[in-house]
């Protein structure tokens, strides 16, 4: 069958994963083969025992039905369970981990960039389908072969070359989001991509045009959140995929040192939004609503992408010397936060980024002490002329004008008549 018996991992596998963690595959091993069915741990956090690396993303593959499986499981542990029936998987939530469970299943193409038709396979079938040799490897579960490594195409073999290959010559073709995850490994892992599968990747890279716009977003953002996600930008640029999704987009040292810069001054807080705005940048407004079209992107995130240059474009204003703080608050509080945190890593302009920092640390956080009901109270006709009158005491309060509570009544009073 192909199995690599030489290579026990069992005593890997059992430093490995936490200690709850391995009773809990250690039970499930033996439940299934208590009913005669075989259960594998399979895909990345096989490859990353193997490297070494943490992974308690667990993925595994039961050669029967898993669905049933895992609501037995579900029952037993007590545990929150989603079901996916159409791809026959099921997501068992657990108190402090969760892990897959799929049916072994071979996976048939009818057209290039199409999600495959799924029927019921081996364990040899599944492995099959997987996108990269490193991650078509699986360890048994099951008591009487606890640890057994089943690695029929070489996977370990790479990872000791630390190369990444397909499995078949059509593999791109058949889905080309594999040339993105593909770029992913290998600068999250420090891998070189095999000859023949570069060969393959420039090849077929006109075969992204066959992947809908959802899972290349998906992708896209998958890259993102890497801890670096400049390397597999600049990688996916340099290979030409990003060309693919738009051809404005530009990737160079300019974009490196923006993200660097935004970990630096983020730190935890980043997220994969920012880097998006920066990767769209210099894009124009039409060519980034192409891209935004392209990719499918929520409406959340294409408003903070277009956010990102309608704000670009206003930059100029706020190196005015003669702009007041309450102009800077007004100028920027209609904008995604995203947005201007992208403007502030973006500009080459110091008094842009200081006045950008004084709203994010200070002005956006000013507020009238007086709300609308005591304003009503005071004699402010209810309606617009109650926006119109905090809107004064903000810009008063931010500009330094009126301090304290009296000072608001006073200026309220003022106005009275003009409102």
């Amino acid at each position: 069958m192909g199995y690599d018996m030489s290579r026990d991992v069992g005593k890997r596998l059992e430093k490995y994963f936490p200690r709850t963690i391995l009773d809990f595959l250690l039970e499930i091993g033996n439940k299934a083969s208590e009913q005669e069915q075989n259960l594998y741990l399979v895909g990345g956090s096989v490859r990353d025992l193997l490297l070494k690396r943490a992974n308690y993303d667990i993925d595994l593959v039961l050669e029967g039905d898993a669905i049933k499986f895992a609501e037995e499981v579900s029952r037993i542990a007590g545990s929150k369970l989603i079901v996916h029936r159409r791809f026959s998987t099921a997501k068992l939530h657990l108190c402090n981990f969760s892990l897959d469970i799929a049916m072994a299943r071979h996976e048939k193409y009818n057209s290039p960039g199409a999600l495959p038709e799924v029927q019921k396979g081996t364990i040899e079938d599944d492995l099959l389908r997987r996108d990269f040799s490193i991650n078509a490897m699986a360890i048994a579960l099951m008591p009487q072969r606890f640890g057994e490594l089943i690695d029929l195409y070489g996977g370990m073999e790479d990872i000791e070359k630390r190369c990444l290959r397909i499995l078949y010559s059509s593999s791109f073709i058949d889905d080309a989001t594999r040339m993105f995850r593909i770029v992913r490994y290998e600068q999250r892992l420090g891998f070189e991509i095999d000859s023949h599968t570069g060969e393959s990747l420039q090849r077929d890279i006109p075969m992204i045009q066959t992947i809908s716009g959802d899972r290349l977003r998906n992708e896209v953002i998958l890259m993102l959140k890497e801890e670096y996600p400049e390397r597999a930008i600049c990688r996916a640029g340099e290979l030409g995929l990003l060309g693919e999704l738009n051809s404005s987009l530009m990737v160079n040292d300019w974009l490196t040192k923006k993200f660097v810069l935004a970990r630096s001054i983020f730190r935890r807080s980043i997220s994969y939004p920012l880097y998006l705005c920066l990767l769209i940048w210099h894009l124009t407004e039409g060519e980034s609503r192409k891209f935004v079209a392209r990719l499918n992107f929520p409406a959340k995130l294409a408003r903070i992408m277009l956010h990102t240059l309608h704000l670009k474009n206003k930059l100029c204003l706020l190196e005015n010397d003669d702009i007041k703080s309450s102009d800077i608050y007004y100028l920027l509080r209609e904008f995604e936060l995203q947005a201007i945190q992208a403007n502030l890593i973006a500009t080459n302009s110091n008094i842009v980024r200081q006045r950008i920092k004084l709203y994010s640390k200070k002005l956006r956080a000013i507020q009238p002490f007086l709300n609308g009901q005591e304003l009503i109270r005071m004699g402010v006709p209810d309606g617009i002329q109650i926006g119109e009158m905090l809107t004064i005491l903000r810009r008063a309060k931010i500009d330094g004008e009126i301090v304290t509570y009296r000072d608001e009544q006073k200026l309220v009073y003022s106005k009275l008549k003009d409102l």
